[in-house]
């Protein structure tokens, strides 16, 4: 059996994003609903590679479709707060990135929920699975583990 999910300290992530709850992110029980968590990885993800130069969502040949996502849940999150997500990479296929994510509440030392999204890179047009390129994995390489970032 495996071991049960813990929240992760920030130094776990290589890069940061804070975003900003909005009231409509609040559920009826006065907390982030947990469908938006998702939502913050996919922002999060895409906005680091098209503020790298990695991905242009418009007009690129390639694009990363979603083939996985997972979140642990450890204590909620609710507007009006900032949550700093961060952000690493934790492997490389292919054809494929997994994304490791942690949100935390305004300045918390240990993550409210941590998730895992999975892209599979493919052509625009064919729908197809595509090599890593170059440029993209520039942009991934500064969000890999290292000793500072277990």
């Amino acid at each position: 059996m495996s071991e049960r999910p813990r929240p992760l300290p920030r130094e776990h992530f290589a890069a940061f994003q804070a975003i900003n709850t909005r009231w409509m992110d609040n559920d009826l029980y006065g907390h982030v609903n947990n469908v938006v968590y998702y939502s913050y990885f996919d922002t999060v993800v895409n906005a680091h590679l098209i503020r790298q130069g990695a991905l242009d969502i418009h007009a690129g040949d390639i694009i990363g479709l979603v083939v996985e996502s997972q979140c642990h849940y450890f204590s909620p999150l609710a507007f009006p707060q900032t949550v700093h997500a961060g952000l690493r990479v934790a492997h490389t296929g292919h054809s494929s990135v997994r994304y490791e994510l942690g949100l935390f509440a305004d300045d918390e030392p240990l993550s409210a929920a941590v998730g895992r999204f999975v892209h599979v890179y493919v052509d625009r047009h064919t729908r197809r699975p595509v090599p890593l390129p170059a440029k993209l994995l520039a942009a991934l390489n500064p969000l890999r583990p290292t000793e500072a970032h277990p």
